[in-house]
């Protein structure tokens, strides 16, 4: 018997467009099929060589799989995936992978050392937003090669240049830009050499649970199940993802039962469905740290480049009226780059909303006269209800934030070319280790490393060399003293105003079990799901 809905589920699978008020009130979305909506405004591409977006992030997990992966319920604990085993090599700059006997893609090709390497070496060598996180093992366009080498159909030996653990070196690995995907496959989709990555912006070419059925940019994503999937197949086998940029239309497609998972949903909305029958509120940990950041190098504003204006910023968030007022817990005052649950994260807050302190600061420094700053902010929950917050607050001390609210993607395209005044921004870090977010914040090296301290043109070679000197310690201990003295400086001294952490939330139908998600943001876990 087909299910009551089913037919109009065939519509959104073939064309992804429906009117709300046609769609009958609590109907149920079929089973077998798993509706899950949220923001995918800021998704650039699907290829994991090139897409580094939270949207991105969260669904790499379903389509690809690397060598080995982090528990997600301790980050810290490698687990093998397509690899067997691995052997680490007597120079600790090496490591022999075997991998995991009869694994397929999900066309039916071999798992073999070939894949292995052309993944890693195309993704170091196509050079996108995500290849700096392999550069980190000291790989460029010339070495990688010479790096891979493949010791038969089924054994890859993985080695690195730079001086770094074979710990931090698999940490590495496990970063979705890591990912591994079928040479055979992506070359036969090749135009004019580039590796295949036009096509793998909206096509799939992995071994994860599930694959690409069909993609329309800003519309919908379909997945389906893939039975081959090393380590088993999913539990549903279709999973949609729709783009509604509204987050009270979400709320409304969940209460009417033509959603299963809501995600991006604002404290107003969770407050509407509290209580609401057959809907639950899951909360999960998330290591997204929130903060302000000021372009240094916009010339036509020089109050940007001002430590001064750095500081007072500190005193101008009301950090406790947005975590507790606004958001209402979905966030934690958090004030260091460095999230909670990561080794040698500090949890001291020095600074609270302090208007008058900050204008004083600002009137030493001569920049009492009134300051105006472009804001670019995404345009999601709960990012401009912060925005608006950071306004008004900023005005008591004459900051006037003039807001630009766009699509996650225009603000990625001003912040990578630097063409932007002030940005709200969350960072996630991309594998377990402080090195991920360390790197990012408080290095600004002159290689080509498009770094967040480089987007804010905050140049500072001695923190540079603490950051780069932390990761080539061993002892845990030393390192995590060296961590929680990067972070001070920055929390005193840099461009960036780190604000808070998020206390990850969404809402779901209460027959929907298995969902899991950790604390990275690719830990989003959909193939135990059953409704």
């Amino acid at each position: 018997m087909i299910h009551p809905t089913l037919h109009r589920y065939a519509s959104i699978l073939l064309g992804f467009a429906l009117a709300l008020s046609a769609w009958p009130a609590h109907a149920d979305t079929p089973p077998g099929i798993l509706v899950v909506v949220q923001a995918m405004d800021d998704l650039v591409s699907l290829d994991p060589a090139e897409g580094f977006e939270l949207s991105s992030e969260q669904l790499f997990g379903s389509i690809y799989q690397r060598l080995v992966q982090a528990d997600p319920d301790d980050p810290s604990v490698l687990k093998p995936v397509l690899a067997a085993s691995w052997v680490v090599g007597s120079d600790d700059r090496s490591v022999t992978f075997t991998l995991r006997p009869n694994a397929t893609f999900a066309n039916g090709d071999p798992v073999t050392a070939d894949d292995v390497i052309y993944s890693l070496s195309r993704a170091v060598k196509l050079n996108r937003s995500p290849a700096f996180i392999l550069n980190e093992l000291g790989w460029n366009a010339d070495n990688v090669d010479a790096s891979l080498i493949a010791v038969d159909a089924q054994h890859v030996r993985i080695s690195w240049p730079a001086s770094v653990s074979t710990n931090f070196a698999l940490h590495i690995l496990t970063t979705t830009v890591a990912s591994i995907v079928d040479k055979r496959d992506v070359l036969a989709h090749q135009q004019n050499d580039d590796q295949g990555n036009r096509w793998l912006r909206a096509h799939s070419s992995g071994s994860g649970p599930f694959s690409i059925r069909r993609y329309v940019p800003r519309e919908a994503l379909v997945l389906d199940a893939n039975p081959r999937s090393p380590g088993g197949g999913p539990r549903i086998k279709t999973l949609i993802i729709r783009n509604i940029a509204d987050a009270a239309t979400r709320r409304l497609l969940l209460e009417v039962g033509d959603a299963d998972i809501a995600r991006d949903l604002g404290p107003d909305q969770f407050t509407a469905l509290k209580g609401k029958p057959g809907i639950r509120i899951a909360q999960f940990p998330s290591a997204t740290v929130c903060y302000l950041l000021f372009n240094t190098t916009d010339t036509s504003n020089p109050a940007l480049a001002n430590p001064a204006l750095w500081e007072a910023a500190r005193w101008l968030v009301d950090y406790h009226g947005l975590a507790e007022g606004l958001l209402q817990g979905q966030f934690s005052v958090h004030q260091a780059f460095l999230a909670d649950g990561f080794p040698g994260a500090l949890d001291d807050t020095p600074y609270h909303f302090d208007p008058a302190r900050a204008r004083a600061i600002l009137a030493k420094a001569g920049l009492d006269h009134g300051i105006d700053i472009t804001l670019d902010v995404f345009n999601e929950e709960p990012f401009i209800d912060i925005a608006q917050s950071l306004q008004s607050s900023f005005a008591q001390a004459g900051v006037r934030l003039h807001l630009r609210i766009e699509a996650g993607a225009q603000v990625y395209t001003r912040l990578r070319a630097r063409t932007y005044q002030a940005a709200w921004l969350y960072w996630i870090p991309d594998y377990f280790d402080a090195h991920s977010t360390a790197s990012a914040f408080a290095s600004n090296p002159d290689n080509g490393s498009h770094t967040l301290a480089w987007r804010a043109g905050w140049s500072m070679p001695t923190l540079t060399a603490e950051t780069q000197k932390a990761v080539m310690i061993s002892d845990p201990a030393e390192r995590v003293r060296l961590y929680q003295d990067i972070q001070r400086q920055v929390q005193r001294e840099s461009p960036f105003v780190i604000s808070l952490q998020e206390r990850s939330q969404l809402a779901m139908r209460s027959n929907v079990q298995g969902y899991r998600q950790g604390l990275d943001a690719d830990m989003v876990y959909y193939d135990q799901v059953t409704k």
